[in-house]
């Protein structure tokens, strides 16, 4: 969970920019997305070979 606090003389946006950027740094977000559907386990084991895959490709285009 996320919790940023007040700090001294910081406007209501800084804190709002603080607050998103630690609950995308935390990952809530994506975790709420993939918990969305269910995904069956092979469908799950399909997915990451698909995303292992395309992770090599672009490596290899990276040299």
């Amino acid at each position: 969970m996320a919790v940023v606090k007040l700090r001294s003389n910081e406007s209501q946006e800084q804190l709002l920019k603080r607050f998103r950027k630690s609950v995308v740094k935390s990952g809530v977000l994506g975790t709420v997305r993939d918990k969305r559907w269910f995904v069956s386990r092979t469908e799950q084991r399909r997915l990451e070979k698909k995303k292992a895959i395309r992770r090599l490709k672009r490596k290899r285009r990276s040299y």
